[in-house]
């Protein structure tokens, strides 16, 4: 089967927004192109060994291409991109933000991307690795999590993601019940797990993310009835805030954006135990204090500020 193929020319500081964005539309398969270099300490946890002359020089522009189904209207998705790119260039330097167009067969990019995720320590002992790889050199204390996540979903090396994991290792105690706002593929809540968390609940907007989560438990041997996976908007549906209970969680994660950070402090409280912790990440530093403003207003004492490049997390009580 052909794919329509979308091309954005813009800007290595506008990729993670306009990826998240495109995601927001419906778009699964996107590939990013850029000439950012590894650093020798990415290379060898990522056990990449590209030689200088096979990549280019970084002069900080990039290209992110989506793969549409071939049914969806072209024009229309073309013209939602447009605005979102002008609404985006507000806050970031999109670049040319010109479109281009092509073709591509399923067997072109569906599983092109494999061959660059392989195994990484996420930090002193955690690994990430991907279902078709293996490990050879394990330390006696390492949790080693096995990604499957398709083509849609985050693995982990992520900045906001490892800002939450380090969080959740710092404020998580053994037995405490977590609840994984924007679950994704379910890394956060497996490694909550595999932590000693005694329960978690996880929930995305996105049904492709719950089937994510759930194959992702199995693959990493979760025992059932450890975790539940539901689909659901907190900040549309009071019925699924219900379903979700009252003041049952320990640890609150959300790994979002700051947008949906800020109306999501006035819901989350009504989940938390007393003394819980609300993890946040996904932060673009530029809207820092904002999220601050907004936890305090609903009551939150800020516990800890915590940056990593561009992204920040921030911890309230």
């Amino acid at each position: 089967m052909k794919w329509n193929k979308i091309t954005i020319d813009t800007t290595v500081e506008a990729t993670d927004m306009i990826s998240y964005e495109l995601s927001e539309l419906g778009i699964e398969g996107i590939e990013v192109e850029d000439y950012v270099p590894l650093t020798e300490e990415e290379r060898q946890k990522m056990y990449v060994d590209l030689l200088p002359d096979e990549i280019g020089d970084n002069d900080g522009t990039a290209r992110i291409s989506c793969y549409i189904e071939p049914e969806r209207d072209i024009e229309e998705l073309s013209l939602k991109i447009k605005e979102m790119l002008s609404n985006i260039s507000r806050f970031f330097d999109v670049g040319a933000g010109t479109l281009s167009y092509g073709e591509t067969e399923d067997k072109d990019w569906i599983n092109n991307w494999k061959q660059f995720f392989k195994p990484f320590r996420l930090d002193e002992n955690i690994i990430i690795k991907p279902t078709w790889e293996t490990v050879s050199e394990l330390k006696k204390d390492d949790i080693v999590v096995e990604i499957d996540p398709g083509t849609a979903f985050g693995t982990g090396s992520h900045e906001t993601t490892k800002l939450c994991i380090s969080q959740i290792k710092k404020y998580m105690k053994t037995g405490d019940t977590v609840l994984d706002v924007g679950c994704g593929s379910g890394i956060l809540s497996i490694i909550a797990l595999k932590l000693g968390a005694g329960r978690v609940v996880g929930t995305d907007i996105d049904e492709n993310a719950i089937l994510a989560t759930n194959h992702n438990l199995k693959v990493n041997n979760i025992t059932e009835g450890s975790m539940e996976a539901y689909r659901g908007n907190l900040l549309t549906d009071n019925a699924f805030c219900d379903k979700l209970g009252e003041e049952k969680y320990d640890i609150v994660v959300a790994n979002i954006l700051a947008d949906v950070i800020i109306p999501l402090s006035a819901i989350v409280r009504r989940f938390m135990k007393k003394g819980a912790y609300f993890i946040t990440s996904g932060i673009i530093d530029t809207k820092e204090e904002e999220v601050k403003n907004a936890m305090i207003e609903q009551g939150f004492e800020l516990v800890d500020v915590i940056p990593m490049g561009e992204w920040v997390s921030i911890v309230g009580r």
